[in-house]
């Protein structure tokens, strides 16, 4: 079952602040000074994808997206826990949309490979505690099945997450799953959050595309997960309307995604003790 935000709030407080570590970020720091870390901080990893975003956003845009999420609820848990951001893995498993040129991506057995492979040096290197936080959906059940099989077989706490079905209730309070596809694919919700986070890599010109359904709000997930060739061909590899997507949605998508991913870091961590 999903929790509310609410559900978080205890944690910020039941957590005792730690020393400041040198920087929330793994690659700034030293062999020793990771060493010192491993045994009680928090290791995010921001896995993301490098791929088509259609005719109007950069090849980048998942990994841009989550690694700005990984590091600014990084920040927001660093004042009640110690944290680190790893560096993003910018490529996934994004076998659907090589037709359109411009993506780099792994097979799915190739994906599951690499990324348990990195999550288990992250633990022979001492961490106990990590955190995979998902910004493309073609990687969301790998990460699962990552996370739970190292768990299974080394003594370590994974947790592994799409950074949208974290804030999935604070993401439909505000109505962004209405008109369009929450999260979609390159339509309004992406394209609003690349306009608040590097506009001037949107294009002026974006496709529109009338009457898009609302997304159900109880869940990303559906009863069962159709899979039609050519469909993605079939819509132009974008899902709704990115005409109508906004810099202002996207501040406040980004501020409720931040705040649900932090409160989830501080819970991970407490459970994880």
């Amino acid at each position: 079952m999903r929790q509310n935000p609410q559900d978080f709030c205890c944690y910020t407080h039941a957590v005792s602040i730690p020393t400041q570590l040198p920087s929330l970020f793994f690659a700034d720091l030293t062999r020793e000074q990771l060493r010192d870390a491993a045994p009680s901080a928090l290791l995010v990893l921001p896995l993301g994808a490098t791929e088509q975003h259609g005719p109007h956003l950069p090849v980048g845009t998942d990994w841009f997206t989550v690694e700005h999420i990984a590091r600014e609820a990084a920040r927001e848990a660093a004042k009640s826990i110690p944290v680190l951001v790893a560096p993003p893995l910018p490529f996934g498993c994004s076998q659907h949309h090589i037709p359109f040129g411009g993506t780099f991506s792994m097979t799915t057995e190739t994906y599951y490979r690499a990324l348990h492979e990195i999550v288990l040096a992250a633990v022979r290197s001492g961490f106990r505690r990590l955190f995979l936080l998902n910004g493309h959906g073609g990687n969301h059940e790998l990460a699962q099945l990552v996370a739970r099989d190292i768990a299974l077989e080394h003594p370590a706490h994974v947790a592994a997450a799409s950074y949208w079905t974290i804030a999935w209730d604070a993401l439909v309070a505000l109505d962004a799953h209405k008109g369009m596809r929450l999260p979609g694919h390159a339509g309004i919700f992406e394209t609003s959050m690349m306009l608040a986070l590097r506009g001037e890599r949107v294009a002026a010109e974006r496709p529109r595309r009338n009457n898009v359904p609302d997304t159900d709000p109880r869940t990303w997930q559906r009863p069962y997960r159709p899979e039609h060739p050519g469909s993605w061909q079939a819509m132009d590899g974008y899902t709704d309307s990115p005409a109508d997507a906004t810099a202002e949605r996207g501040a406040l998508y980004q501020q409720a995604i931040v705040t649900t991913v932090a409160q989830a870091f501080l819970e991970f961590h407490a459970s994880a003790a």
